[in-house]
C-alpha cells in the first residue's frame, strides 16, 4: 500500500468500513491488532490537538506502523494556523487523511472550544477545513453529530453540512446522537442520547453527492446492511473494541478479504508484533494486550483469556509467552465446559 493516499484510502471506496476514532482506545497498538482483523478497514487514531501537535512530541504523538494504512489522524482545535500546521504535519508523517474532531463532548475539549462544540460556528470549522486542505494534498473529512445540546433539528445539521460542503468538504463521518454538553459526561454521551439514524440518512438523501458514514450502535452485519442501504459507510466504535473479532465478519462481508483471519492467528500474530515492541524498550506489555481482552468475546474460556492477560500483564518480568499462557488458559477452560 502506498501512503498519502495515492492508492491506500477507500475514501470513495463503497462501502466503507471504518473503526472510530476512540479517546484512551485507538492508539496505535490498537490499531496494528484491528488492521490484522480488517485489512481494508480504515483507522482512525485517537483525537490529537493541534496545541499538542505545536508545543508537544510531535514524533511520539504521531507514530504508527506502516502495516496501519489505511489510517487517518483526527486532529482537534480551531484556530486555523494551528490546524493546518496540524495537517501538513500529519501528512509529512505519511497519514493517509486528517480528520476534524466536531464531536467530542468532554469538558476538556469544551473548555478548549473546539469538538461538538464547534457545531454551533460551523464558520470556524469551515475556515479551519480551507486551511487544513490549502496546506496538505490529502483528504481532509470531518466527524460530527446530528445536533448540540438544544440545536436538535434537520435544519441545523443541514446548516452545518453545507457551510462545509460550500467550503470544499465532501467527506462527512456523522455520529448519530446529538451531543449533551450540559449535564452528561462523555460516556454517557455515547449511550444516553437517543441514536436518530433517520436523519443521517435524510442527510445522506439531499446531499447526494457528498460521502456520508454513519456512526453510532453499528453491531451486526444486520445493521451494517440496513445502514449501507441509505448511506456510503460505516463506523464501528465501541463494538469494534469490546468484540474485536466482529471486524473480521466486517471486512469478510463488506471488505477485499473474503477468507477470514482465525483467533488464533492474530494471537500469534501480536505476540510477534510485541515481541519487536518490547525489544524498543519504551513500551510495556500492559499497553499492548489490553485491547486484544476481548478477542475471545463469547467463546468458551474467553474469562480465562481476559483475567489471564489483564491480571499477569501488569506482573514485573512477564513476557511474550503470556500470549501462550492464556491460550492454554482459554483452551483448559473451553474443554470443561464441553
Amino acid at each position: 500500500m502506498s501512503v498519502h493516499g495515492e492508492t491506500s484510502l477507500p475514501l470513495n471506496r463503497k462501502p466503507i468500513v471504518s473503526v472510530a476514532p476512540m479517546m484512551d482506545w485507538t492508539d496505535r497498538h490498537c490499531r496494528y491488532f484491528h488492521r490484522l482483523l480488517a485489512p481494508s478497514a480504515v483507522l482512525y487514531t485517537e483525537m490529537v490537538t493541534a496545541a499538542a501537535l505545536a508545543h508537544g512530541d510531535t514524533a511520539r504523538l504521531l507514530q504508527f506502523d506502516a502495516s496501519e494504512h489505511p489510517v487517518v489522524l483526527q486532529v482537534g482545535g480551531n484556530d486555523p494556523g494551528l490546524m493546518a500546521d496540524a495537517a501538513r504535519a500529519g501528512f509529512e508523517a505519511g497519514f493517509d487523511a486528517i480528520n476534524i474532531n466536531v464531536g467530542c463532548p468532554s469538558d476538556r475539549v469544551q473548555s478548549g472550544a473546539f469538538g461538538a462544540c464547534l457545531m454551533k460556528t460551523p464558520a470556524v470549522v469551515a475556515d479551519c477545513f480551507a486551511a487544513m486542505s490549502a496546506a496538505v494534498p490529502i483528504p481532509v473529512t470531518v466527524k460530527s453529530r446530528i445536533g448540540v445540546d438544544e440545536a436538535d433539528s434537520d435544519a441545523f445539521l443541514d446548516t452545518f453540512v453545507r457551510t462545509l460542503a460550500d467550503a470544499g468538504c465532501t467527506h462527512f463521518d456523522i455520529h448519530a446522537r446529538i451531543a449533551i454538553l450540559k449535564g452528561l459526561s462523555p460516556k454517557e454521551n455515547r449511550t444516553v442520547p437517543p441514536l436518530n439514524y433517520p436523519r443521517v440518512y435524510a442527510l445522506k438523501q439531499r446531499y447526494p453527492e457528498l460521502v456520508v458514514v454513519i456512526n453510532g450502535g453499528v453491531q451486526t452485519l444486520d445493521d451494517a446492511a440496513a445502514h449501507l442501504r441509505q448511506v456510503d459507510g460505516i463506523m464501528i466504535g465501541r463494538e469494534a473494541y469490546q468484540n474485536p473479532f466482529s471486524l473480521t465478519e466486517m471486512e469478510t462481508a463488506f471488505g477485499t478479504r473474503r477468507t477470514p483471519v482465525t483467533r488464533e492467528q492474530v494471537v500469534t500474530s501480536m505476540q510477534h508484533y510485541a515481541t519487536a515492541q518490547l525489544e524498543r524498550g519504551d513500551v510495556q506489555l500492559k499497553h499492548i494486550v489490553r485491547h486484544m481482552l476481548g478477542l475471545f468475546n463469547g467463546l468458551p474460556g474467553a474469562r480465562q483469556w481476559r483475567r489471564t492477560l489483564s491480571e499477569r500483564s501488569h506482573q514485573k518480568g512477564v513476557d511474550v509467552s503470556l500470549f501462550d499462557e492464556a491460550l492454554d488458559a482459554r483452551l483448559s477452560a473451553a474443554r470443561h465446559v464441553a
